[in-house]
């Protein structure tokens, strides 16, 4: 891999250590608030117009032995679940003000209410997320919406106003439209970027205050021009499944002998691909018609919403294989890998199933598993 550019040893110098990540840190000792959020239909928004920075709850760049969680939640709640709870549990998250999460999964919900009981931290709510993405279900999101704007109101002793809102919007399209133009890159032969790098940028996004991170996206687009990631050529593969943060993941299907052009990840397009229309009456209105209406997860229902999305990058990005990592007791994405899996074949796209733990990296398993795959691409590349 070439040399690391300028801004991007910053982001990973701000972002290392999570959850004790500089930016954070940096954030708190000016005396502002932090507010976590648990999935990506909780509107980080709302959280900006209060003067609160919003981070994304998660885990650390390696597998976690879990002893602390495993004694408040049963095992077969998925790991992303019990390692964030461990982590609490161990004070990495004690700087937090507050915790935002969405009732979209099993998962989701168990943490939160394990949290609520056991982690002191002041300000805690929980929007319930409708599966659908009717009028009825926009209405009911909307009112979700305003109960958390009401309850962060209250909590940060602030009015939110539609100005502080238009502002947040502004400046969280700024981000999603520079994630944009990254992700754009990685559609040429040999992109200038790789899987992992992208997984790491993604990751920083939500670990810092935004307009800082925008300062650092912007100089790395310019500091790209003419590098190549990966020597190549190389499979060009899509990364889908459950939740991921850990790049050293994406890290070892490419030094398989890949590269990782695109991602199906809440971690990554899902979770900046649509912007909020900044021109309406109502920003609150927005901010809750684009999450609900954001690309959709595996709970989502129609789901050939999701396939067509799916269907779509492969096509744009040139998909020659797809590898899905699926979180033990990962229930929708368990349930949505067989037919994902059928549609992709039926296209020609051979699918590689992982079934992993929260925060894996390389292991031999994996590593050899990769590689037998890879060496099958190039097979029929090659007749």
């Amino acid at each position: 891999m070439t040399a690391v550019p300028e801004s991007m040893a910053k982001i990973k110098d701000l972002c290392n250590d999570f959850p004790q990540s500089r930016a954070i840190l940096d954030w708190k000792k000016e005396g502002k608030k932090v507010v976590a959020w648990v999935c990506t239909y909780v509107p980080e928004e709302v959280i900006m117009a209060a003067g609160i920075l919003p981070i994304r709850m998660g885990g650390i760049n390696r597998e976690l032995e879990l002893e602390q969680a495993n004694a408040y939640l049963y095992i077969n709640t998925c790991s992303f679940a019990r390692s964030c709870l461990d982590l609490a549990l161990r004070k990495q998250y004690d700087y937090l003000d507050g915790l935002a999460a969405g009732a979209t999964c099993d998962g989701s919900r168990r943490l939160f209410d394990v949290w609520k009981n056991y982690i002191p931290t002041p300000f805690l709510h929980i929007l319930s997320v409708p599966r659908k993405f009717t009028e009825d279900a926009h209405q009911l999101y909307r009112e979700e919406v305003e109960e958390f704007k009401g309850h962060l109101e209250k909590f940060a002793g602030i009015k939110i106003t539609d100005q502080g809102l238009k502002e947040a919007i502004q400046v969280c399209n700024e981000t999603r439209q520079l994630l944009h133009q990254l992700y754009a890159l990685r559609k040429v032969d040999n992109p200038p970027i790789s899987g992992a790098e992208a997984l790491e940028i993604t990751n920083a996004s939500y670990r810092m205050p935004k307009p800082q991170f925008n300062d650092l996206l912007r100089q790395l687009l310019q500091e790209l021009k003419g590098r190549v990631a990966l020597p190549g050529p190389r499979p060009r593969l899509m990364i889908n499944g459950s939740i991921l943060n850990n790049h050293e993941f994406i890290q070892a299907v490419e030094k398989a002998g890949s590269i990782v052009v695109i991602d199906e990840l809440c971690t990554g397009t899902r979770y900046f691909w649509r912007l909020v229309e900044n021109n309406k009456v109502d920003p609150l209105a927005a901010i809750a018609r684009r999450y609900l209406d954001n690309t959709p997860c595996a709970r989502m229902n129609p789901w050939d919403v999701r396939l067509e999305h799916v269907l779509n990058m492969i096509k744009e990005y040139r998909v020659q294989g797809a590898v899905t990592e699926i979180i033990r007791y990962c229930v929708p994405y368990a349930h949505d890998e067989p037919l994902l899996r059928e549609r992709l074949n039926q296209i020609g796209v051979p699918v590689l199933e992982l079934d992993v733990e929260y925060g894996m990296g390389e292991t031999g398993q994996i590593k050899t598993r990769v590689e037998a795959f890879l060496e099958m691409l190039q097979g029929r590349e090659a007749r």
